[in-house]
């Protein structure tokens, strides 16, 4: 039987509490296809996703920036440290999109990405449901602006099948252990959120 349409600003009336840090999204909807979360803010969190899939942005309420990495280059698999085979993301420079409420934005698969949500905002978040073969990353870098190039503190890889509880502990885990934190490179400990 199919389900009856849903009624947002009711549904956010009664459920808006649901929508709690690191990631504050709730899943509403999980078809054969695709997956619909509604997103709140604010959020706490500084690491970069990575999924092979696009992305829809909808800014329901209020805006958001979303930091990426744009101009990477995308290579052929590769095996991850977890012995996943993963689209090879490299280089790139940092860039903040504003989507402003009422505004769209598709992002292409393969993009490092950093949604910043504030306080009081609400949107919504459509991804595609993970290929058997499709594996999600979380990145984080160094903001050490001496890097040419985004440099990678930490990576972690994963088979993504319910977004809204495994990305909390990879994220509290990486708020939690300074020594997570360290930058290969310059010796940098990054923020932990």
């Amino acid at each position: 039987m199919l389900a009856p349409p849903l009624n947002i600003p009711k549904w956010l009336k009664e459920n808006g509490h649901l929508l709690q840090p690191p990631v504050n999204n709730k899943c509403i909807y999980d078809g054969g296809d695709f997956t619909v979360m509604l997103v709140g803010g604010p959020n706490s969190r500084n690491d970069y996703h990575l999924n092979e899939t696009e992305e829809w942005f909808y800014q329901l309420k209020g805006a958001m920036t979303l930091k990426v990495i744009d101009n990477a280059k995308v290579g052929e698999r590769v095996k991850t440290k977890e012995g996943l085979e993963a689209v090879a993301v490299t280089g790139g420079e940092f860039r903040e999109i504003t989507i402003d409420e009422g505004e769209m934005f598709l992002l292409p698969g393969n993009t490092p990405h950093n949604p910043c949500r504030y306080a009081d905002t609400v949107g919504i978040v459509i991804e595609r449901v993970r290929p058997g073969t499709a594996v999600d990353r979380l990145r984080w870098y160094c903001q050490n602006p001496e890097h040419a190039s985004p440099t990678i503190i930490r990576e972690v890889s994963f088979h993504c099948s319910d977004l809204g509880t495994q990305l909390k502990p990879l994220i509290n885990e990486w708020m939690t252990k300074a020594e997570l934190r360290v930058c290969p490179e310059c010796g940098k400990e990054a923020e932990a959120k």
